[in-house]
Order: structure tokens, then sequence, then C-alpha cells
């Protein structure tokens, strides 16, 4: 399916309902996070200055990937953020308000100002809302001071964690996968073996039982990878639970509920002396109100391939909003940018959509305060791996390249636009792999 062009009656009622707009742009951006904002810096560029609005509320852009390590003590908070003036592109306009309603039928959004933003194409990219209050007594647990309740998923909780981890002095230790969707889902597991770490560390790996409850029916979902990490949990020690869902936390008694989704109604409590939780994640609330949008998941109904909407030819998405299956990382909006710039401006232009999404996405399993597994793959789960090197061990370097190397790349390369993942590093690497028979 592709955009056509608009009528000359059309053209005329555009430009009239600019003057009864505030806003009136080329093509709307909603969400100012990784994708929106490397979508924004390709667009702008291309199209020149103010044909592209961005519509984003915070003043802060975090680098999410970050979190895992704040919460191991090893990064701090403000090196994880830059104000949203300095990665916007300067192109770009910027309105501070929030997406309140979607009319695709009218080409508008209306804004948490009352304004009404017209477009001729709109890009969502407005990532997934934390829903810490799908669970009862999990937002009051983390709201408590020096509790022992902890989440990496939000900066306002991050640090957070390693106050816990360094007050815990023994016990049970539990971490959670909730029973949603969620953006990277490698850190869940991330966090665990981290604090398993630091406790051998400390000489004090024997004063703590540490069990990982997953909502997912396995460890990982790329069999590659969870065949590698089953025996990490072994040999550390780590006991993981399958199928088992967070669903109350009762902070004055200390006690976690789960549910057994193999079992559904059945319930079983467990004392903690630290919990580490991942709350329920969705698109935001705004955007799910508008069903035209959204398949029956709630995200953002695209085809797989071309990112472009199923229903409206001049709506597009990248990243964690997007209802294409792949998993929600940063890795995978880099990956999807080239694919929704060239297909978007080929709409614009009345062409044919060519360019394709394979799937890809990539999750650096950090498994302690040296080591790293990096995971990446596509669609199909089958791995589509960058370096010559067996990528399912854990190794130094990949450690290195995450805490280190990939904060560089997302800030100086991915944000501006230049980054489009790590394809052509793949081909380049290709002819020092082994030729598989």
């Amino acid at each position: 399916m592709q955009a056509k062009t608009k009528p000359a009656g059309k053209v005329i009622l555009h430009r009239l309902a600019c003057v009864y707009n505030k806003w009136c742009c080329k093509v709307l951006v909603v969400g100012g996070g990784s994708g929106g904002c490397a979508m924004a810096a390709k667009l702008s560029s291309h199209l020149g200055k103010d044909k592209v609005i961005v519509l984003e509320p915070e003043d802060r852009h975090y680098y999410q990937p970050m979190f895992t390590l704040i919460g191991g003590g090893m990064k701090r908070l403000e090196q994880s953020y830059k104000t949203m003036a300095e990665v916007l592109p300067k192109k770009a306009k910027w309105v501070k308000e929030k997406a309140m309603e979607f009319d695709p039928d009218n080409n508008t959004v209306c804004t948490s100002g009352g304004d009404t933003i017209k477009y001729d194409f709109l890009l969502i990219a407005t990532g997934l809302q934390l829903k810490y209050e799908k669970i009862p007594g999990l937002a009051e647990a983390l709201e408590i001071p020096n509790g022992k309740v902890c989440s990496i998923y939000s900066p306002k909780y991050a640090e957070g964690v390693y106050d816990v981890l360094r007050r815990t002095t023994g016990g049970n230790l539990i971490f959670t996968f909730p029973d949603s969707p969620v953006k990277c889902p490698g850190a869940p597991q991330k966090i665990v073996y981290i604090v398993e770490h630091y406790f051998r560390k400390l000489g004090k790996r024997d004063k703590v039982n540490i069990t990982y409850n997953t909502a997912l029916p396995v460890l990982f979902g790329v069999k590659h990878y969870a065949d590698a990490l089953w025996p990490i949990c072994k040999k550390r020690n780590i006991t993981v639970n399958t199928r088992r869902n967070l669903v109350e936390v009762r902070h004055a008694e200390d006690i976690a509920v789960f549910e057994d989704l193999e079992n559904p109604g059945q319930l079983c409590e467990e004392k903690y002396s630290l919990l580490h939780a991942v709350p329920p994640m969705s698109a935001p609330d705004e955007l799910t109100k508008c069903r035209k949008l959204m398949n029956t998941a709630g995200f953002v109904d695209v085809n797989n391939s071309t990112l472009q909407h199923v229903r409206y030819s001049n709506v597009f998405a990248i990243g964690d909003s997007s209802g294409t299956p792949n998993s929600k990382t940063a890795a995978a909006a880099a990956a999807q940018s080239p694919v929704v710039f060239r297909n978007m401006i080929a709409a614009m232009e009345g062409k044919p959509l060519t360019e394709v999404y394979d799937g890809y996405a990539s999750c650096p399993l950090v498994t302690g305060y040296s080591t790293c597994i990096l995971a990446e793959f596509d669609y199909s789960l089958t791995p589509l791996e960058t370096f010559p090197v067996a990528q399912n061990k854990e190794r130094y370097s990949m450690f290195i390249m995450k805490k280190d190397f990939m904060p560089l790349l997302y800030w100086k390369l991915m944000l501006p636009g230049h980054w489009n993942g790590p394809g052509l590093m793949r081909k380049l690497f290709g002819v020092f792999k082994p030729n598989k028979k």
C-alpha cells in the first residue's frame, strides 16, 4: 500500500486548516525517544527546516540501556541522560507537549496544551509506558525509604537498586519478569547476574538465595543463547522458575505473591529480603484509545516488513510501540530507522516501498561485572551475529563494548541519524567468519 498524492482540493483544505491550527507540518513525529530522535534527524535533514515537528513532553532523554549498569553501581544516573534540547535536531520544531488524541482519518493529533497538529505524514515513536500500579502494592513499596523493593526500569528508581543491594546482608533475593511485552527483555535477568556477582565478590554468596521468576515459558527467547544461559544459572546456583508472574507485593510483611500461569488462579507466597520487580508495560493509553491505529495486542498495526500502517498509508511506526514481533530494544529501533526513512520518503513521492526490516534486534546480556553475551537475532529468532567470534559465550570484550562503546555510539551516531544498525559491519566481518556447511 502506498501513499497517494493529495488532490488539489485536499491540498487547499490542508492549507486552510493551518490557519486555524497552531501547528502544521509535513511530518509529525510523536515521541522523542531513540527511534523518534533518530528519525527526526534523518527526516528534517532531508526535508528542510521546520518541516518536521517532534511532539515530546519530557525535558530529559535517557539512554535506558544504562539503567542495568546503574542498578549494579557501575554507572551513575547523571551519565544516562542529556537534555531533550541537546538531542533533538535543530532543523525540527520541538513542541513540548504530550499527544492526547489521535485522529488518523483527519490527519491530526491533539496535544496536552489544547492545540491540534495537522500533518501530512505521521511517525509514531511513543515507546512503552511502565505500569507499576497494575501490581497491587508495588508502587507503594518502591516509595518506602530504605525499603527492600527496587526496579531498574525507571529513572526514578534505577539508582535505588544499588542502594537496596548494599543494604542487603542475606536472605531471599527475588527477581521478576512480568506477563506482558517489555522493553529490553534481557534486562530483567541481567540484573540477576550482576547481583549474584556482587555477593560473590564480597565473599557473601552463601548468605543469599537468588531466584528468578519469569512469566515466560523460557529463560530467553532465542534458544542459541538460552542454551548458554542455563548453565550459567546452574553454575551460580540461581533458581529459575518459568511461567510464574508477580501479582501482588505485601511490603509490610516482605511477601511477594506469584501466580502459576500454567495453573491460573493458583498462587504462592515468597518471603524476600530484596525484591527486584519489572512492571507490566504497554503502549501509552492515549495511543491505545485510538483503536483504528492499533492491533488486537495493543500496538501500532504496521506491516512487519515496511513498518507502514496497514490501513493508513501516511502513518508509520518505529520502536517499542510498533506491533512488529521483534524484541523491543534500542538496537531494533536503529535497524528499523533506515527502513522507515526510505519507505516514508518513497510514500511521499508516490513510489513503491522497497525497504524491508528483517526483525533484527540485539541484547547485550551482561552476566556480571566483567562479562557479557552479545545476543543478536532476527524475526525467526535465528542468530544474526556481527562479529567473527562465538557470541553465545561470556566475553570481557563484549562487556567493555556494552559499558563504554555503545553509549558513545548512541549519543554520537544513532540519535543524530547516522547509525543504521550493524548490517554493514556484519558484511565486512563476514569475510572472517568460517563457512558453515
